[in-house]
């Protein structure tokens, strides 16, 4: 076979849907003719899925990517020692969020390291997170801190929607006191560099503003006047072409049409809702300015259709695609 890129693909939490996606997309043509994909996770979840979905496949163990050797019906998979076969499936458990962390730093580990060209995370519980005792609300924080980024961001792709976030996983009532000038113009410089990933040369950047009618001049609030403009008319100082403040009901329908590239969000729901809207089954989480490349699914765990084989896996097949068409 043609030397393939390698990729790894983390099954995420166990009790979720993530094995049964990862397997899905390891298993797929359109991922196999493109890369080389490794699972990392546990042979008893892995094993379990294969069988739940009985896919024409063997499961191959080997330490790492330099034992990887692609073959027509084998599936390989780094095997990590986490989860025993009585596993929980269809709800979040401390043995689950231990685990998914695991399999995420040791993707990133080897991904530092040069042995992968890109790692795909299947989706994570934030509870089962919580339960473990791990400190990070998400993947995003998560593989900041495990590849020393200091500057990063999460960028959502579906459709023809790029939607960079100011604020993530935060409570609606929190995010006005994050939304400062300095956090503005870092994540427009990001959304600068996310277009150089995504090959894009001269791109059209525009900042939703925080407030109906982006504050309509501080009537409805003065974030637009205070932080949100300032950072945009600095950033364009510095040479980036970007607009805004721009009322968000107005700027995702340019965005839509063609006439930006990508857009930058003030939080999680602004930008969230539009993207899922067009590409629900599609959109790809990619993480801006970390030192490797990392795409994930845009979904959750799923745990209410977890092991019933119905599992879509066209987000994470996506997932895959765009992070073989990343440069860093």
């Amino acid at each position: 076979m043609r030397k393939l890129k390698k990729v790894a693909i983390t099954i995420g939490e166990p009790g979720g849907v993530g094995p049964e996606v990862a397997l899905k997309a390891a298993a797929s043509r359109r991922v196999r003719s493109i890369c080389a994909p490794i699972l990392i996770g546990d042979s008893a979840p892995i094993g379990k899925a294969l069988d739940l979905l009985a896919l024409p496949f063997a499961l191959k163990a080997i330490a790492g990517p330099g034992e990887s050797r692609p073959a027509a019906g084998v599936i390989e998979f780094v095997p990590m020692g986490l989860i025993g076969r009585n596993f929980k499936r269809g709800g979040p458990t401390a043995e689950g969020g231990r685990a998914c962390y695991e399999y995420i730093k040791k993707a990133a580990g080897l991904a530092l390291d040069g042995e992968l060209h890109a790692i795909c995370t299947a989706p994570i519980s934030k509870e089962a997170l919580r339960m473990a005792g791990v400190p990070y609300p998400g993947h995003t924080e998560m593989l900041a801190e495990l590849t020393g980024a200091r500057r990063f961001a999460m960028m959502l792709i579906g459709g023809p929607l790029r939607v960079l976030l100011v604020t993530t996983h935060h409570a609606i009532k929190d995010v006005p006191g994050l939304i400062t000038k300095k956090a503005v113009l870092e994540k427009i410089s990001l959304a600068a560099k996310a277009a150089g990933m995504l090959g894009i040369d001269g791109p059209r950047i525009a900042v939703c503003g925080l407030n109906p009618h982006a504050g309509e001049a501080g009537l409805f609030g003065m974030e637009e006047v205070t932080e949100i403009a300032p950072a945009v008319r600095l950033a364009r100082r510095r040479g980036i072409d970007v607009t805004g403040p721009v009322s968000a009901d107005a700027l995702f329908r340019k965005a839509f049409t063609g006439e930006v590239d990508i857009v930058v969000a003030m939080y999680h729901d602004q930008g969230l809702v539009p993207l899922k809207m067009i590409a629900f089954e599609r959109g790809v989480n990619v993480t801006v300015g970390l030192p490797i490349i990392r795409t994930s699914p845009d979904h959750g765990t799923a745990y209410d259709i977890a092991w019933s084989g119905r599992a879509d896996p066209a987000s994470m097949i996506e997932a895959v695609r765009t992070a073989l068409s990343l440069r860093l």
